[in-house]
C-alpha cells in the first residue's frame, strides 16, 4: 500500500501498489537497457561520400585517342580537371592532391545496440520497483523524508502552469532539499498520465523530468544505468499500471 498525498501535503488514502512494483532488482538488464537505449542517440561518424569527388577531374590515358592524353608526356597519369581548350589540367580527385579524399577515412559505423522487447520490458519494470525502494533511492544521493515511498500524489498536479507554484508543492511534500541537489545533478522525475500544464512548469526546474507512460524510457528511471532515482508518481498512474497488470 502506498499513501496518496494532496498537493498541500496531507495524506489523501491509501492506494494498493500494482504487482510490478513487486519486480526484483536487476541491475544487470537495467545497465544493458540504458546503454542500448543512449546508443541509439549517437550519431553515425563518417565521410561524406562525395568528398574530394567535387570535381571535373578525370583519368585521360586511352590510347585511343589523343585528348587530352597522359601518356607520353612525361607526366603522372592520374585525374585531372578540365580545364577547356584541350590542356592538360591540375590533378585533382586522388588522396594526394589538392582538395583530394582521404586515403583512408573513417568507415562509417552503426553504434546502436540491440536489446530483445522481452529484456527491455523487464528492465523497465525492475526500474519503476526500484523507486519503492529506500536503500537505493539515498544511494544515488537524493534527499528525502523517510515512510513516503512511492511517493503517490493525487492528479492535481498535472494542472499546475506556473513553475513557482510547482516548487511550492514539492516542498510543501518535503522535497525541498533534493531541489537544491538538482541544481548540480538529476533530481525528481515526475510520472503523469496526460500533460496540462505541468511540463512547461517544470522545464524551468533543473534537474525535473516530466514523463508519461508512453514515453518513459529506461534511462529516465535509471540515469547512469544507475536505478532509484526519487519519483513521484500521480495517482491515475499507478491505477493504469494495475488495470495494464505490466509497465
Amino acid at each position: 500500500m502506498a499513501k496518496i498525498y494532496t498537493t498541500q501535503g496531507k495524506v489523501k488514502g491509501d492506494l494498493k501498489l500494482p504487482e510490478v512494483f513487486q519486480t526484483a532488482y536487476r541491475p544487470d538488464l537495467i545497465q544493458r537497457t540504458v546503454v542500448a537505449e543512449q546508443s541509439q542517440t549517437r550519431q553515425t561518424y563518417a565521410t561524406d561520400v562525395a568528398a574530394g569527388l567535387r570535381t571535373s577531374a578525370d583519368y585521360f590515358g586511352s590510347r585511343r585517342r589523343s585528348y587530352r592524353q597522359t601518356i607520353n608526356r612525361a607526366r603522372s597519369r592520374i585525374p585531372r580537371e578540365k580545364p577547356g581548350g584541350g590542356g592538360l589540367g591540375k590533378a585533382r580527385r586522388i588522396p594526394n592532391s589538392v582538395g583530394g579524399h582521404r586515403a583512408h577515412p573513417p568507415k562509417g559505423t552503426d553504434y546502436s545496440k540491440k536489446i530483445n522487447k522481452k529484456e527491455w520490458k523487464a528492465a523497465l519494470a525492475s526500474a519503476i520497483a526500484a523507486t519503492s525502494q529506500e536503500d537505493l533511492i539515498l544511494a544515488r544521493g537524493h534527499k528525502i523524508a523517510g515512510g513516503k515511498l512511492p511517493m503517490v500524489v493525487e492528479d492535481s498536479i498535472q494542472e499546475v502552469k506556473k513553475t513557482q507554484d510547482l516548487v511550492n508543492i514539492l516542498k510543501t511534500l518535503g522535497l525541498e532539499k533534493d531541489l537544491e541537489r538538482g541544481k548540480t545533478g538529476v533530481s525528481i522525475l515526475i510520472m503523469i498520465e496526460r500533460d496540462e500544464g505541468i511540463v512547461k512548469a517544470a522545464g524551468n526546474i533543473p534537474g525535473i523530468d516530466v514523463a508519461t507512460l508512453n514515453d518513459v524510457s529506461v534511462e529516465l528511471l535509471a540515469p547512469g544505468t544507475h536505478a532509484g532515482r526519487l519519483t513521484l508518481w500521480s495517482e491515475s498512474v499507478i491505477k493504469k499500471l494495475s488495470e495494464d497488470g505490466s509497465a
